[in-house]
């Protein structure tokens, strides 16, 4: 599953490389404004067990299928992503949003307090990969950023289901991410019994697409390891 405002091409070298082992669907995240109706959306699509992966808001909603029906996921990744709720702070931040998205556009909006946030500072290819996320955003338009952003702002804090995952799960981010911090997963980690921490160097947020190669390699091994 993708993050907020991004489409399936968040994963597409991943796809690309396990596609061939794997039969692979991209979750709707579109759809709906609570991160509970988008998981039953994704478990309405999936096959009865399967592998979950979700990065950022894609991750959040993992959890919720986490908390609803944990009894269909056999391996579970959770890539530069946060279990807790938004704070008070971030609410106001999303609200401001969501009432000036009508005088700046989706463009600037996603110029301005989006994309700089995304990626590590040194990565070599960051214009090629900022232009590209917000294609994908554009291409979603204003209605998904508005139901992607209420159910971002009224989500659950899920501390109390990490406790309880017992699949093979594999925590991962960026070693640069600046929405989600190292220190972040870390503590997801420790929730999570028997998980596997890995932090990318030379990686922010979207580590999909910063650091693909690695994040196959995770992936590989946390697919098929026992």
């Amino acid at each position: 599953m993708p993050g907020m405002m991004c489409d399936e091409r968040l994963w597409s070298q991943q796809v690309a490389a396990l596609a061939a082992d794997c039969r692979v669907h991209c979750g709707d995240i579109t759809q709906d404004n609570s991160i509970a109706a988008i998981a039953e959306r994704v478990l309405d699509a999936a096959p009865p067990r399967f592998a979950l992966a979700g990065l950022s808001m894609g991750g959040i909603v993992a959890m919720e299928i986490m908390r609803s029906a944990p009894e269909r996921v056999e391996r579970l990744a959770l890539l530069d992503t946060n279990f807790r709720a938004d704070n008070p702070e971030r609410k106001v931040q999303r609200n401001r949003q969501l009432t000036e998205l009508g005088a700046l556009g989706l463009e600037q909006l996603m110029r301005d307090e989006l994309l700089p946030a995304y990626l590590a500072h040194e990565h070599p290819d960051t214009q090629q990969i900022l232009d590209e996320v917000l294609d994908m955003g554009l291409r979603l338009g204003d209605e998904v950023f508005v139901r992607q952003s209420i159910a971002l702002r009224d989500r659950l804090d899920s501390s109390s289901v990490l406790a309880g995952i017992d699949c093979p799960t594999l925590v991962l981010c960026g070693e640069q991410d600046r929405l989600c911090s190292v220190e972040l997963h870390r503590e997801m980690a420790e929730k999570i019994s028997g998980s596997s921490l890995q932090v990318i160097p030379h990686c922010g947020h979207l580590a999909t697409m910063e650091q693909p190669g690695r994040v196959i390699a995770e992936m590989r091994y946390w697919l098929y390891s026992d």
